[in-house]
This record gives structure tokens, C-alpha cells and sequence, in this order.
């Protein structure tokens, strides 16, 4: 029988240091491997979501993620008509030009979902939080573009930074308020919009799009934004 002697045992311990380098290298392998993965997977979202945003109103096809099409609303209709021209877009577009409404009423897409912005000379006297007679019926047909949406609705109120000086309000803060609570109050009293996927709020002067430096950005700010708010926000809906 062969004696195990001291050189056998060096042999073996010199060569142990192989498997943990193997061990470690196929681990940084996997490693970047991994890494290399999730940076492609988040550069092709990023890519998809700037090139949406950036198309999602010129006419060209939008990806993200799973959903693709002519336009972000493409494929919300109202019950009235299934033609491929009935979108909310195309709707808002054909209002707007026939009531010669385009320094008024202006929309968007942002991370909230669709927004409308309607000038608030439009719909209000100055310092008024009363839907002018006149552009009540606007109104309505803008609500009755979106009412067979299933999302929720929220109406906000601007004002610019000038101190409101009337008897009747004390802040714009509240100006703004009543002024989305009534838009609010038409959509659902004469439009029917569901009252519990509808709500106002009101921003006052603190939420301007552009600085209150001037007259034109000014009027800018003062302004009743009709939001159809995202799907992912349901699921911050009270009784939900």
C-alpha cells in the first residue's frame, strides 16, 4: 500500500484555490450578465415612452409597453359612434375649429393622463367663479365627448398671482376652487357624468405653468384643466 506523505497533500492544497476562482468567476459572469440584462430592458422603456410622448399627437404609431396604436386615446370611443375618426382627439379638434376655439381650449398628455385646458376667460368674468351663459353649452359638448370614458375626472382651478379684490372671495386659492366646483357641477347635472368618478379641486396660484411676469404668461396660468386621470391612479380612489 502506497503511504500518503506530506508532498501528496501539498499537491492537493496547491490546486484547491482553482475551484474557488472558478466559482468566483462564474459569479461575476452571472453578475454582469444580470446587469448587462436590466440596463437593456430599462433603455428599450425609455425609448419607447420619449418616442410615445413625442408622437402621441402627430399621427404616427406609439408603443409602451404592451399597447400600441394611432394615438395614446386611440382606441376610446363614445357609445354615439364606432368610426375610426371618433377619438378623443379628433372630437376635441372638430370643436375647437368650429367654435374657433383654438387660443382657448388646448390639450396635452402628461403623467396624470389626458388634460384639457380651457382659458379662463372663456369661461369666467374676471374675478367670477360663474360659467358665463354663453359658454355653458361648450361646455356640455366637451363633457359629453368624454362621458362614456370609464376613467375618473378631475377638474382643477388656476389663477395667476394677482390678489383677488372683491367682496365675495377672500383668497384666489377659493376662487380657483369654485370655479372647478362648478365646471364639476355641470358635467354632472347636465352632462350626467358619474358624480362618484368626478372632483374638483383648486390650486390657486401656486401650480403656474410659466412665470407671472407678464400679462401673456399670466393669462396662461389662469386656466380649469379637465384631467381623464390615468388608470393607474384608480387604485388611489377612495372605496376602491
Amino acid at each position: 500500500m502506497r503511504r500518503f506523505d506530506d508532498n501528496d497533500e501539498k499537491k492537493v492544497n496547491n490546486e484547491r484555490w482553482l475551484l474557488t476562482y472558478s466559482d468566483m468567476i462564474t459569479l461575476l459572469m452571472i453578475f454582469f450578465i444580470v446587469l448587462y440584462t436590466i440596463s437593456t430592458v430599462n433603455s428599450q422603456k425609455f425609448q419607447q415612452i420619449a418616442a410615445s410622448l413625442g408622437k402621441s399627437f402627430d399621427g404616427t404609431n406609439y408603443v409602451v409597453g404592451q399597447y400600441s396604436g394611432n394615438s395614446i386615446l386611440d382606441s376610446i370611443k363614445t357609445t354615439n359612434n364606432t368610426s375610426t375618426d371618433n377619438t378623443i382627439e379628433s372630437q376635441l379638434d372638430k370643436l375647437i375649429k368650429q367654435n374657433n376655439l383654438q387660443n382657448m381650449v388646448t390639450y396635452k398628455v402628461d403623467e396624470r393622463g389626458f388634460v384639457i385646458s380651457l382659458n379662463d376667460t372663456l369661461l369666467f368674468d374676471t374675478g367670477s367663479a360663474d360659467v358665463k351663459p354663453d359658454q355653458k353649452a361648450t361646455l356640455i359638448k366637451i363633457g359629453n365627448i368624454l362621458k362614456a370614458m370609464p376613467n375618473y375626472i378631475r377638474v382643477e382651478g388656476y389663477t395667476d398671482n394677482v390678489p383677488i379684490n372683491n367682496s365675495q372671495f377672500h383668497s384666489n386659492w377659493e376662487l380657483s376652487v369654485i370655479r372647478a366646483t362648478n365646471v364639476v357641477e355641470i358635467l354632472v347635472n347636465d352632462v350626467k357624468i358619474d358624480p362618484a368618478k368626478i372632483s374638483a379641486v383648486g390650486y390657486g396660484e401656486y401650480r403656474p405653468i410659466v412665470p407671472n411676469d407678464s400679462d401673456k404668461n399670466r393669462q396662461l396660468n389662469r386656466r380649469v384643466d379637465i384631467v381623464i386621470m390615468n388608470s393607474d391612479y384608480n387604485k388611489w380612489e377612495p372605496n376602491q
